[in-house]
């Protein structure tokens, strides 16, 4: 029985979120173009559960590049408005819209010219009549089986907020280098500050064929290191193409004749990679960028010494990820 209704609350919270994807459009784009313009800093607002997720949000925010903090709305009503400049972008979140503060903190900010952003779940509600920009969180129904306690909505709030700071990181190009910036003394922030020397697969871990393998062999090492690709070695042990299980499928999607191939027929030539003494950081930065999961990694005369996985960045070992 309790395994049924945790199952039932998890299907309705991921019910919130999905029906959030048909609520996303042009104001969503508003909202991204009015916080990019803002030369200072977003700030949210949101009272009881909204503003705990609204905390939340300007935590992520801050992480990803968009400077941002968390006002009370009751106390901004009580003398810390004076903290909030012309300049500003503000965020406020309340389900039903009616929340008595905040289409009041709305209404005076309003007067003051400052731009808001209204996220709720009633379009047409006090707070979205005083929002510059509104964006719609609702969802079908609550978890909470009396439909008192505020679940899917707030889950929906926080997947929202989590949307925005997203495209906001993709517009500003914020990189793994800065966000280790931002978090010196995290233990993200320690991880990516290791060397790509510390955490790369060597030896035996490589998957490396020489051009002169068969492609069959090559496939055969693929499989055997399991790290989804394997690279084509020229004489100077420097790598001259790679292999990716993505190549071997659209070979076999192709109808190519596999028998008559070589490994240089199906690689692709100079492969991103990485020199061993850069950090982690750098290395996802890289894979970011590119787009891959696999860098090999060369040392100073450009010879490979071992490669290095996205996994091993972010998901085995001393580096799985926490946060």
């Amino acid at each position: 029985m309790s395994q049924d209704l945790a199952k039932e609350v998890l299907k309705i919270e991921a019910e919130g979120i999905t029906s959030l994807v048909d609520q996303v459009g042009p104001e969503f784009d508003r909202a991204i173009n009015l916080i990019m313009a803002c030369p200072s800093r977003l700030i949210i607002t949101g009272i009881g559960k909204s503003g705990i997720v609204g905390q939340k949000i300007s935590a992520t925010m801050n992480s990803t590049g968009t400077p941002s903090f968390f006002l009370h709305p009751v106390e901004a009503m009580h003398g810390d408005l004076g903290i909030v400049d012309s300049n500003d972008v503000v965020l406020a979140i309340s389900y039903s819209g009616e929340t008595v503060e905040l289409p009041m903190l709305l209404q005076t900010l309003k007067k003051r010219g400052i731009k808001t952003i209204a996220l709720t779940g009633n379009v047409n509600s006090s707070l979205a009549e005083f929002a510059d920009v509104v964006l719609s969180a609702a969802v079908p129904r609550e978890a909470c089986p009396l439909g008192l306690a505020p679940t899917a909505s707030t889950t929906a709030a926080l997947a929202m907020g989590d949307a925005l700071a997203v495209v906001l990181l993709d517009r500003k190009q914020f990189a793994a280098s800065d966000f280790r910036r931002n978090h010196p003394g995290g233990s993200l922030g320690e991880r990516l500050m290791t060397k790509v020397s510390e955490v790369m697969l060597t030896g035996d871990l490589i998957p490396a064929v020489s051009e002169t393998t068969s492609f069959f062999d090559a496939v055969a090492i693929l499989n055997e290191k399991n790290v989804g690709a394997v690279l084509i070695m020229n004489d100077e042990n420097k790598v001259s193409g790679i292999i990716t299980d993505g190549d071997i499928r659209r070979l076999v999607a192709d109808g190519a004749d596999l028998a008559g191939l070589m490994p240089a027929d199906a690689m692709t030539p100079k492969p991103k990679s990485i020199d061993a003494d850069l950090l982690a950081a750098d290395a996802l930065s890289i894979m970011q960028r590119h787009e891959v999961t696999l860098l090999p990694v060369n040392n100073k005369k450009g010879e490979l010494v071992g490669v290095l996985h996205l996994h091993d960045l972010l998901g085995k070992g001393e580096f799985r990820l926490l946060v």
